[in-house]
């Protein structure tokens, strides 16, 4: 937490340093909510309406009530930017269960919590982004969707976290995770893109792969910039051989990627990627007013 952090907690704006939790807070016990990762441009968050539709999805799919209208969070979103000491930063929009008795039982909470954060967060310093990201495969498979759909944005995180420590012991920058097909889903925080003959490849939802809010971007992109985009089953080896392969997502932006368990790709920044990172700054630009 730096000296900045701001928080609101069920409509209340605070000091990061001033926020608390109660200890009984089913999120905190149980990892029982959800979440967003938002960022903010020169005081306009990126493609909020977007988010908050993601989270009013993940909590329908817990069946998790939320006591603000999309308008009051994005009013809230809006207080919590103007109290923030700098015109950049992130948001963590979370809805947990709130607070109640020990014990799994979600109707033993009567009121839910909503909590945000504004601070920063990078997840990768300058100088590896520059000289793209080391990832390697993990071990530690995504759970399927019979467990815990990967589209529902949880609280609970410990699937990414193991698949994180594998690469912190790797000396890598990154974990991939595959689904128990042996197909890729996505990095512990965020999608992957490969580019092959000038071609972009993601992972489906369906293979473990979140529906991120870069991801749509960069489709998005893909189709206004004329390249041709796929949406399909990836396995490793489609890593290995890739031209280009690359990281997205809300904390992550835009990574390139430089090599996959040891294996240097051919490109890194390649040309694909260099043309969607500039294209994705001017929608930034866009969108959030800079000038």
């Amino acid at each position: 937490m730096s000296e900045q952090a701001q928080c609101w907690i069920n409509g209340r704006l605070m000091p990061g340093s001033e926020a608390t939790v109660s200890v009984f807070d089913h999120g905190l016990l149980y990892g029982d909510g959800v979440f967003e990762g938002i960022r903010f441009y020169q005081g306009h968050a990126f493609r909020l309406h977007a988010h908050l539709k993601r989270l009013m999805d993940s909590a329908a799919a817990i069946c998790l009530a939320i006591p603000y209208t999309q308008e009051e969070l994005t009013q809230a979103v809006t207080d919590i930017v103007a109290a923030f000491a700098e015109p950049e930063g992130y948001l963590r929009l979370m809805v947990t269960r709130g607070v109640g008795p020990l014990g799994l039982n979600p109707a033993s909470c009567t009121q839910p919590t909503v909590i945000l954060i504004a601070d920063h967060l990078s997840m990768i310093s300058e100088n590896q982004r520059q000289r793209g990201a080391k990832l390697v495969i993990a071990s530690t498979r995504r759970l399927p969707a019979d467990g815990l759909d990967g589209r529902i944005k949880s609280l609970n995180y410990l699937n990414n976290i193991l698949a994180r420590m594998e690469a912190n012991q790797a000396g890598a920058d990154e974990a991939i995770l595959l689904n128990r097909n042996g197909h890729v889903a996505e990095g512990s925080a965020a999608n992957i893109f490969i580019v092959r003959d000038a071609q972009l490849f993601t992972p489906h939802p369906v293979d473990g792969a979140l529906q991120g809010i870069t991801r749509s971007v960069i489709m998005e992109l893909a189709v206004s910039e004329k390249i041709p985009a796929t949406v399909c089953a990836l396995t490793a080896y489609d890593l290995y051989t890739a031209d280009e392969c690359f990281l997205t997502g809300t904390g992550a932006e835009l990574i390139p990627v430089r090599e996959v368990d040891s294996r240097p790709l051919r490109h890194c920044p390649g040309p694909v990627f260099s043309r969607l990172a500039e294209a994705f700054t001017n929608v930034i630009y866009q969108e959030t007013g800079i000038r």
